[in-house]
C-alpha cells in the first residue's frame, strides 16, 4: 500500500439522500443508539460498500464478546425492536418503535417491574416501569419511567414531573396549576404509588418536595437517551472515514483504539528527532505450531499545515515468539516505539499501524513543532516511570534514548504513589548569562495548588541542554496533577515554562507494556542527512537541501539513492554538467535505469539533444510509457528539426493524456507547416 495519506473533505448528505435500505438503518433500526459522531460520519460516506463496512464496524464495536460468532448486543437490540413493534403502537398510526414506550423499551430493555393503573376514575391511565442496576450507563442505581394518557385515549406519553407535574395526572383538577403540593396530596389520597412518582422518578429523592424533581427531568430528557452511547467508543467512526481510501477493505471495520505519545528531542549532533510510541488496546497473534506470529506494517506521513507532504516512510515489522516467550507477554499491553529526523517547522504527523495477520489497524494523529535551535526554548516535558542506564546502544540512535539513559514513558502518564517520576526536557538557545545566572523551578501542582517544589541553579547543572530530575511520589494521594518547569532569570522573572499532566492511581501496581523498538544508525550516518535534505526539497528550500544531500553523497558516494537525490538538487540548481558527471558513473550499475531520466534532462538542458533522446528512449524501454519523457523526446526532435519524429512522440503523449494545451499547440504548429 503506498503511504499517500490523501485526506479529502467529505460532503455530508441528508438522510433523505440515502438509498432506502441505509436510510431505514439510520432512521429506524439504530436511531436510538447511534452516537452523533457515528451519524455524522455515516452521512459523509459515499458508496454503499463504505456504508456496509461502517455498519459492520458499528455492530462490531458494540459486541460484548467478539470471540464468539454471535453478536449478543445486536441480537438483543433487534429483539427489542421486534417486541416494540409487536406490543406497542396499537392505538396510534405509527409502528411500535416510534412510540414513547417503544423508544424506552429499545433503549433500556425489559423493566424489572411493571405497575399499571388504567382503571382509576379520577386518574388518567398510568404505567410505571421500574429499573435498577443500570448505573454503568450513567443512570441512577434505581429509577422509574412513567407513561400516561393525557386524554385517556391514544398512545401513552412519557411523563416528566417538571414538564407535566402531578396535576396533569388528575382527570378533574381545577386548582392552581403551580400548586404542585395540592395536586400531590390529592393523588396521595387516591393512589400513593402514583403520588410518589408524580414529583420524582428517583426513589432515593424525597417525595415531599414542594416542587417536581429537576433530576427526574434530566433523567428523562438527557440521561436515558444517552444511555446506549455511554459505553461506546466512537473514535473508530472518524478513523474509518479518515482512512477508508487508504487501508484495504479488509481492515476498514477493524479499527482498534490506542494511546500514543510524541516528543521532539535534539540529538547531540544537532539533528531533531521525533520520538513516538503507539500502544494499541490489543495485538493479535496467529499460532503456527509452537510459534506465535504477527506482522505489523507502519506507514508514516508528515505534512505541513497546508497538507503538502514533507516526509513519508514505511516499515514492515515481523514479530515471532515461542510458547514460553508468548506466555510472558500475552497478558501485557504492547508498545511500539520508533523515531525519525525532521527539519524545523510545524507539521501534522500521521502514523498508520496495520496488523497484517488480523487485518486490524490503529493510528496516531498529532500536530508537532520542531523549534529553531537558535531560539530560547524549553522543549516538551517527558515523564517516565523508569530510567535504565543503557550503554549497549552507546553511539546509536534509539527511541527515547538520551545519552546512555533509556527513558520508559507511558502515553497515559500514569503512576502509583510507590513509583518514582522521572522528568526529562531540553533547553535550547541558552545565553552565556542565563547559563550562569538562570534558575530552574520544578513544581508539582494539584488543582492549581503547589504540592511540592524544587529549585536548581543552572550553573550547577553539568549539561546545559539535557535535564533530568527524579521525584518520589510517596505520600501523594490518588489524583490528577501537573508538573511545571519554569526558567527564571537572576531577578526571578519567569522567562519560560512548560508543564505536563500526570495521574497517580489508587492501585498499588500498574501493569506496564512490553516494548518493541529498534536501534538505528548513529546520528552522523549519512542516511539522516539524506532524509533531512529531501524534507527541505519538499519544503522548496533547495539551497539548504543541496548542502545536506551533498553531505550524504560525499560520505557514501556509491549509494545510488544518495547520488540520485543529490543529482535532483543539482538539477534544480541548473548544475547540469555536475549531474552528468555523477549520474554517468552509475550507468554500469544494476540501478542505472533510475539515472536515465535525470541524465536525459541534463543533456537536453546542455543542448546535447541526440544524447538526451538516447537516454530518454532507454528509460522508456525499462520503465514503459511516460508522458513527461515522451514530451521531452518530442521537444528534442523538434529542436533538431525532425518534425516527423517529434510528432510521433507528441501524439503518443496526447493519446495517454489528451488535455495538454501546450503539446496540442505544438502539434498544431507542426502540422500547419506541412
Amino acid at each position: 500500500m503506498p503511504a499517500s495519506f490523501l485526506f479529502q473533505a467529505q460532503v455530508k448528505k441528508s438522510p433523505k439522500d440515502l438509498p432506502s435500505l441505509y436510510r431505514k438503518w439510520l432512521e429506524e433500526e439504530v436511531v436510538y443508539i447511534i452516537t452523533p459522531k457515528e451519524k455524522d460520519v455515516f452521512l459523509q460516506l459515499e458508496t454503499d460498500r463504505e456504508r456496509d463496512i461502517f455498519i459492520e464496524a458499528f455492530w462490531k464495536h458494540r459486541d460484548p464478546n467478539p470471540d464468539t460468532p454471535e453478536n449478543e448486543f445486536k441480537t438483543e437490540h433487534f429483539r427489542r425492536i421486534n417486541y416494540a413493534n409487536l406490543w406497542f403502537g396499537r392505538e396510534g398510526p405509527g409502528k411500535g418503535w416510534r412510540t414513547e414506550m417503544g423508544r424506552i423499551y429499545i433503549i433500556l430493555g425489559e423493566p424489572n417491574q411493571v405497575e399499571k393503573y388504567e382503571n382509576l376514575t379520577e386518574v388518567y391511565p398510568v404505567v410505571i416501569w421500574f429499573y435498577n442496576g443500570m448505573d454503568e450507563y450513567g443512570l441512577p442505581n434505581s429509577f422509574n419511567v412513567v407513561f400516561f394518557k393525557r386524554t385517556a385515549i391514544g398512545e401513552y406519553e412519557l411523563y416528566s414531573p417538571v414538564k407535566f407535574g402531578p396535576q396533569s395526572l388528575l382527570i378533574h383538577y381545577d386548582g392552581d396549576p403551580s400548586d404542585y403540593l395540592s395536586a400531590y396530596n390529592k393523588l396521595q389520597n387516591i393512589e400513593p404509588s402514583i403520588a410518589e412518582i408524580s414529583m420524582t422518578l428517583i426513589p432515593e429523592e424525597s417525595s415531599h418536595s414542594i416542587s417536581p424533581s429537576l433530576a427526574s427531568e434530566i433523567l428523562v430528557s438527557s440521561k436515558i437517551p444517552a444511555a446506549p452511547r455511554q459505553k461506546v467508543k466512537d473514535t473508530y467512526a472518524e478513523k474509518l472515514l479518515r482512512y477508508k481510501d487508504i487501508v484495504e477493505v479488509d481492515y476498514t471495520a477493524n479499527y482498534i483504539d490506542s494511546d500514543f505519545s510524541t516528543v521532539v528531542i535534539m540529538d547531540k549532533s544537532g539533528i531533531p528527532f521525533v520520538h513516538y510510541l503507539i500502544e494499541p488496546k490489543r495485538l493479535t497473534f496467529e499460532q503456527v505450531g509452537n510459534k506465535f506470529k504477527t506482522i505489523l506494517e507502519i506507514n508514516g506521513k508528515v505534512a505541513d499545515l497546508k497538507e503538502n507532504t514533507i516526509y513519508q516512510f514505511e516499515k514492515t515489522v515481523p514479530i515471532e515468539f515461542d510458547q514460553e516467550q508468548f506466555g510472558k507477554i500475552r497478558a501485557k499491553l504492547f508498545s511500539f516505539q520508533d523515531l525519525f529526523p525532521l527539519v524545523e517547522g510545524r507539521y501534522r504527523l500521521n502514523i498508520l499501524m496495520k496488523n497484517i495477520i488480523s487485518k486490524e489497524f490503529t493510528s496516531l494523529e498529532k500536530e508537532i513543532t520542531v523549534p529553531s535551535p537558535a531560539s530560547l526554548e524549553i522543549g516538551p516535558v517527558l515523564l517516565a516511570n523508569k530510567i535504565v542506564a543503557n550503554s549497549e546502544y552507546r553511539g546509536k540512535t534509539k527511541p527515547f534514548l538520551v545519552k546512555d539513559l533509556q527513558l520508559v514513558p507511558s502515553p497515559r502518564n500514569d503512576f502509583t504513589n510507590q513509583d518514582k517520576l522521572y522528568l526529562y526536557f531540553q533547553i535550547q538557545g541558552l545565553t552565556k548569562e542565563l547559563a550562569e545566572s538562570g534558575i530552574l523551578e520544578y513544581a508539582i501542582m494539584r488543582e492549581n495548588e503547589k504540592v511540592s517544589s524544587l529549585t536548581k541553579n543552572l550553573k550547577d547543572c553539568s549539561d546545559k541542554i539535557n535535564f533530568f530530575e527524579e521525584f518520589s511520589l510517596a505520600g501523594l494521594p490518588s489524583a490528577y496533577y501537573k508538573i511545571k518547569v519554569s526558567l527564571f532569570d537572576k531577578n526571578h522573572n519567569e522567562l519560560l515554562f512548560k508543564q505536563a499532566d500526570f495521574f497517580i492511581s489508587h492501585l498499588p501496581y500498574l501493569a506496564r507494556p512490553w516494548v518493541l523498538s529498534f536501534p538505528m544508525p548513529p546520528s552522523d550516518n549519512p542516511v539522516y542527512a539524506n532524509i533531512l535534505g529531501n524534507q527541505l526539497s519538499n519544503l522548496k528550500e533547495i539551497k539548504k537541501a543541496r548542502i545536506l544531500l551533498e553531505d550524504a553523497y560525499q560520505k557514501d558516494p556509491r549509494s545510488a539513492k544518495f547520488a540520485l537525490d543529490y543529482c535532483r538538487a543539482l538539477l534544480a540548481e541548473k548544475e547540469y554538467q555536475r549531474v552528468k558527471e555523477i549520474a554517468s558513473s552509475f550507468l554500469d550499475d544494476q540501478q542505472k535505469y533510475e539515472f536515465l531520466a535525470i541524465l536525459g534532462q541534463s543533456c537536453q538542458a546542455l543542448g546535447e539533444l541526440e544524447t538526451a533522446i538516447s537516454y530518454y528512449k532507454d528509460y522508456l524501454l525499462h520503465f514503459g510509457t511516460n508522458i513527461h519523457i515522451l514530451n521531452s523526446i518530442g521537444k528534442c526532435y523538434y529542436q533538431l528539426g525532425d518534425s516527423q519524429e517529434a510528432l510521433v512522440a507528441f501524439e503518443k503523449s496526447l493519446e495517454i493524456s489528451p488535455n495538454q494545451e501546450e503539446i496540442k499547440n505544438i502539434v498544431k504548429a507542426i502540422k500547419g507547416k506541412k
